[in-house]
């Protein structure tokens, strides 16, 4: 059994060079003290990987020129020695071929979104979770927010009454024009179909705006009505999708996702309606959470609070006042995945946080959330069946079980 007073050991596949991913998710892994990073294949050629793992401070000896050596120079060294998680977060066609190896050779895993390109591959994933019984987490950081948990907290609470309708929008401008032309290496594999799949906007940054949604409400959606746009000429995928949704249950919801909205930054919102009250959240002030209660006054609940939920105060690491955001959340999932790999070491550290990050389901329901959007895009009926198989969802929810 491994000893609970030693730092967690991380590998990382991708992620090297100048990638902007992989630097935040370096950042976050390291934060708090629990995980060294000490492995790595953090490039897509050996030669850049190497240079990058050099650059990182890995030793020679676990600085690999592909992921394959790194997943089978691990598996030979003695239990103990080898690295305890694997982070991926290369482009999403090497989601599933990596993640999938290092979860059949037994590795927990944390895997960047859209977990994957198809239903099939997510299906694979979730069958080889269970029998393994691997740790597996797939970084919607937006989950990590503190005051996106102590939103959820409220809507499990039934502070909001029944929720009747969710409006969430995701609207970036990067992608305005042919990026991809530059030489910019994010836009050239999130706009290429062999890379990024089959959606553009949709898949980059609607899977953020579905997973908001899920994780704050826990509603199920059930049809799907989308129009996905390609504004930008030449360009292979949709760069900006609209969709009406209707939820199991009767709610309603609007999703909008757009990297083609001239002047935005990274302007992530959700609006929460319920028959009591409601909730609105902002990516780019992301210490606020405004509540509207019917009949009383606006209150704005602020990060860092002694008054907001037990998972919002763990998600937390500094005073009132002191902006924490997108770099934290991240941080925040990765330490909830530390204290869940704790756990199940059999460890004493493990914590409230633990178990509290989006799993092989969530990735999964991205992904048939992905799949249905272009479905009902391209479709000739007003709505597209989207509800998920039981073979795609676990047997709980997070958003709605107790705390």
């Amino acid at each position: 059994m491994k000893k609970s007073n030693t730092k967690l050991k991380m590998g990382m596949v991708g992620g090297g060079g100048d990638a902007f991913i992989g630097g935040v998710h370096r950042r976050a892994a390291l934060m708090d003290g629990e995980i060294d990073l000490v492995a790595g294949a953090l490039s897509s050629t050996p030669e850049k990987a190497l240079a990058s793992g050099r650059a990182w401070y890995l030793s020679d000896d676990r600085n690999y020129a592909s992921w394959e050596a790194l997943l089978e120079n691990e598996l030979a060294l003695p239990e103990d020695e080898r690295i305890d998680f694997v982070s991926i977060v290369t482009p999403n066609h090497l989601h599933f071929p990596v993640a999938h190896a290092f979860a059949e050779a037994g590795f927990n895993v944390v895997l960047d979104k859209p977990m994957v390109h198809t239903t099939e591959q997510a299906r694979q994933l979730i069958e080889t979770v269970e029998r393994t019984g691997v740790v597996f987490a797939v970084t919607y950081n937006y989950t990590g927010y503190p005051m996106v948990k102590q939103a959820r907290h409220m809507v499990r609470e039934g502070a909001l009454g029944e929720i009747r309708k969710v409006i969430v929008e995701y609207n970036q401008g990067w992608l305005t024009g042919r990026l991809e032309d530059s030489g910019n290496k994010q836009a050239g594999w999130r706009t290429d179909p062999e890379k990024s799949g089959i959606a553009g906007a949709i898949g980059d940054i609607g899977s953020h705006a579905e997973s908001l949604t899920a994780e704050i409400t826990g509603l199920e959606v059930a049809e799907i009505c989308a129009d996905l746009t390609t504004y930008v000429p030449g360009r292979r995928l949709d760069d900006d999708g609209s969709l009406l949704i209707h939820y199991e249950g009767g709610a309603r919801g609007v999703l909008i996702a757009s990297q083609v909205s001239t002047g935005e930054e990274n302007a992530l919102s959700i609006r929460v309606y319920g028959a009591e009250a409601s909730l609105a959240w902002r990516q780019e002030e992301p210490n606020d959470l405004v509540f509207k209660p019917l009949g009383a006054p606006e209150q704005i609940l602020r990060r860092g609070n002694d008054y907001l939920c037990e998972a919002a105060k763990a998600a937390t690491r500094i005073p009132p006042g002191h902006p924490e955001a997108f770099i934290e959340a991240f941080a925040n999932i990765y330490a909830s995945v530390a204290a869940t790999i704790r756990a199940r070491q059999g460890g004493d550290r493990a914590s409230g946080a633990a178990d509290d990050f989006p799993t092989v389901y969530d990735g999964a329901r991205g992904v048939h959330f992905i799949e249905k959007t272009v479905e009902s895009s391209r479709s000739e009926r007003k709505w597209t069946d989207a509800r998920r198989d039981a073979g795609l969802a676990p047997s709980y929810s997070r958003a709605t079980a107790e705390s």
